[in-house]
């Protein structure tokens, strides 16, 4: 019988007894095996045989978190992301030092018990006894495997976390019993990989292979003696022993588990002492986690991948499923990033706004007829830090963008496709006064609009009559509000939505006219998908940014692929693109006119000059530059931009610039298609000299007489010129003729 020690209380025997209790399971296990009882570590009593027998048989294990690694469209990396930085590796390629090492310090008996070690608990009763505390722990390797297994399947979860590894009867009598399963099915070897891979080492590395490239820039295989001590003995507490921040601990704590290996005869104790003597040779490589350290200012991109994943219903059917896939990692993500592309972005969006400016630009190009978004960069920074943000300028809200931004008269091509898909003619003229109301009522899809607002153009040069070609060149904004009044604003949401064309803010889009003005808050990215359907031909392709991914073990996950789609006729197509051509060639976007190939696009500047945009594109690329302050605050006007002061900011100023160098160095060296041509008449073509860009004057021609009254217009008295128009300050006004009959007005503006 046990003898009660001199100082009370039960003899080491008496508590090891008390503390094992033994039990016989079910016949499944050939040894007996010990269970916690009562008593030494305030387990409670409810932990029996028949508790231990309802507990599942089998362990699930989920995959370990590890990396995952973004690539670009040629494969070169563009960042890891991971929830834990892990790299799983096989056993012959983790150095035998470290085997050896991690063995000697945490379980020395390791290959000689089973999954629980009776003699270590004794041993741990016994220095604990003598210590008068909690010294020592009893763990086996196989039972910290479970542990950590339980604390793996609880991810980030604070809660899961805390439960699983509270200090409870019930969390101890599952870990017992699965560690019983863990050595009958994989055996030492496994169970010894298996822990090494999932173990905390602190600094964010999760697994040797990471700890070895975090403390050493090493692989695990090439890890030495000192170096495999040092990580064995961060294991029991990473944080204290951090060689990083605590170098004297962290060199204690080696040196311990170097004596140790030295006592259970891995190494000899000559060995031993020589190896306390060395430095702990740290080869730090610091955390590379996250979008943030993107190259080439791809981490607003590389966020958008994350997005998609995270969204896209491919990936997980419930949000929950998708966010558990993506935290797990493992993956290899090639996306269609054009590094080329990238490069030209960047080095567009540096010149033309600098990060420390009011406002500022997002750019993003997009392959017409795949879908593929190809360069994706803003002047503000993926970062936390000042003149940084987190918001992707480039996409919709739900993207993780902002509420968008009113593209201006850069929607006015959609009226004009709308227009053309229902047989209007571009040779449509219209007398485009400079100041004029809405026309009332307009047909929505709900039934009509009917307002008393009213409408004028930039400024007062901006006189028609015009057809659809000199008004979309120079964006003259009663032409259009007249022709969206004659189709009604249910064909163009229509043929909006068609195009992909969708408001930021998720919002259905407002049945309004106005909407010809593009008041309609939208991203850059739609802007860009949607002008790529001009460059298609009509054909309208889903935004696509991931080729293809890679699991940990090499299997392909099935990707979503671009939807594509007639939007219009390749009639239609074909002659906005004639028409967005001569904005580019004799319009106002002149300044973003490509060299030694054939391009289109068009400007668009909101009230206010909040926002000014350019969207254009060739055959083969297109892309959207949208320049502005994000709050909606910053008007454009006197304002410093990149380095040069400017009065007012216009689309082709700024932004038709950006757009230039942007496409220019990504689609250097590629080949240089035309666009498929019609004829679009110009009614006006023969008119005397309307005025140029300049503000020279021209001579007005004689104004008609109509059928129909002219509607209230507002015409400044001193620019009303004579009968023929005479010549003002920059041109004069014809008597004013018809609204659809007769001579048209005769107009000598000249024009900004």
């Amino acid at each position: 019988m046990g003898k009660k020690r001199s100082g009370g209380g039960l003899s080491t025997t008496q508590q090891a007894a008390k503390f094992l209790g033994v039990s016989m399971l079910a016949g499944t296990v050939m040894a007996g095996l010990a269970l916690p009882a009562v008593g030494a570590l305030g387990l409670a009593a409810k932990g029996t045989v028949e508790e231990f027998d309802e507990i599942p048989a089998n362990l699930k294990t989920p995959p370990l978190s590890q990396r995952t690694t973004i690539l670009d469209a040629d494969g070169g990396e563009i960042a890891k992301v991971y929830s834990r930085d892990r790299t799983v590796v096989e056993l012959k390629d983790i150095s035998p030092y470290m085997r050896k090492a991690i063995v000697a310090i945490e379980d020395a008996r390791f290959y000689e018990h089973g999954a629980i070690d009776l003699k270590g608990v004794l041993r741990a009763l016994n220095k604990n006894a003598q210590d008068g505390g909690v010294s020592e722990g009893a763990s086996t390797l196989t039972q910290q495997y479970v542990k950590n297994v339980f604390v793996e399947e609880a991810g980030d979860d604070p809660e899961k976390v805390a439960e699983a590894t509270q200090q409870t009867v019930g969390r101890k009598i599952r870990e017992l019993k699965y560690a019983i399963q863990v050595e009958k099915e994989l055996g030492k070897k496994r169970i010894l990989q298996n822990y090494l891979n999932i173990t905390f080492f602190g600094q964010q590395a999760y697994g040797v292979e990471a700890a070895s490239q975090r403390y050493f820039s090493k692989h695990a295989k090439d890890l030495t003696l000192e170096e495999s001590a040092l990580l064995a003995g961060l294991v029991q507490s990473p944080s204290r022993f951090d060689p990083v921040n605590d170098p004297r601990e962290a060199t204690l704590r080696r040196n311990t588990v170097l004596q140790r290996m030295a006592e259970v005869r891995d190494i000899t104790q000559a060995k031993a002492d020589a190896s306390k003597k060395k430095p702990l040779g740290l080869n730090v490589s610091r955390p590379k986690n996250g979008c943030i350290t993107a190259v080439d200012g791809a981490g607003f991109f590389c966020d958008y991948v994350r997005k998609v994943f995270l969204t896209d219903p491919a990936f997980g059917k419930t949000p929950e499923e998708r966010a558990q896939r993506w935290h797990r990692g493992g993956l290899t993500i090639r996306t269609t990033l054009d590094p080329q592309a990238q490069k030209s972005v960047q080095k567009a969006v540096k010149n033309g706004v600098h990060a420390s400016d009011e406002v500022a630009t997002a750019v993003t190009l997009v392959e017409p007829g795949t879908g593929k978004i190809v360069g994706m960069g803003q002047s503000r920074p993926y970062g936390f830090g000042e003149h940084q943000t987190q918001i992707n300028l480039s996409v919709d809200q739900r993207m993780g963008g902002g509420a968008g931004y009113q593209p201006g008269s850069t929607f006015k091509p959609i009226v004009a496709a709308a227009a053309l898909e229902r047989g209007t003619k571009p040779s449509q003229s219209y007398p485009s006064p400079y100041k004029m109301p809405y026309p009332s009522p307009v047909q929505t899809c709900d039934g009509s609009w009917s307002d008393t607002a009213s409408v004028e153009n930039e400024n007062p040069s901006e006189v028609g009559p015009y057809g659809m070609r000199e008004a979309t060149a120079k964006s003259v904004n009663t032409y259009f509000v007249q022709l969206i009044s004659d189709i009604g604003v249910c064909p163009v949401t229509t043929l909006a939505d068609k195009m992909g064309v969708e408001r930021a803010d998720g919002k259905k889009m407002d049945q309004v006219p106005s909407i010809t003005l593009g008041t309609q808050e939208m991203s850059p990215l739609t802007m860009a998908n949607a002008y790529a359907t001009f460059a298609n031909r009509g054909v309208y392709c889903t935004p696509v940014a991931i080729e293809s991914i890679t699991t940990a073990d090499g299997k392909s996950f099935k990707v979503p692929q671009t939807s594509c789609k007639r939007a219009m006729s390749e009639k239609t197509a074909d002659t906005v693109n004639t028409l967005l051509r001569g904005v580019v060639e004799d319009g106002t976007g002149k300044e973003a006119g490509l060299s030694g190939r054939a391009s289109a696009g068009k400007t668009g500047t909101t009230d206010f000059r909040y926002a000014a945009w350019f969207v254009g594109y060739t055959p083969n690329l297109a892309g959207a530059v949208w320049v502005g302050d994000p709050k909606h605050q910053r008007k454009m006007v006197n304002i410093t931009i990149g380095g040069r002061t400017w009065g007012k900011v216009f689309g082709g100023q700024v932004p038709g610039p950006i757009w230039r160098e942007a496409m220019s160095g990504a689609l250097a060296g590629k080949p240089a298609p035309g666009f498929v041509t019609v004829p679009v008449d110009d009614p006006h073509k023969d008119r005397p000299d309307r005025g140029d860009e300049d503000n020279k004057p021209g001579r007005g021609g004689s104004g008609g007489r109509g059928d129909k009254p002219w509607p209230d217009i507002t015409i400044p008295p001193d620019l009303i010129g004579g009968e023929d128009g005479g010549i003002g300050d920059i041109g004069g006004i014809g008597d004013i003729g018809g609204w659809d009959g007769g001579w048209n007005p005769g107009v000598g503006r000249g024009r900004r």
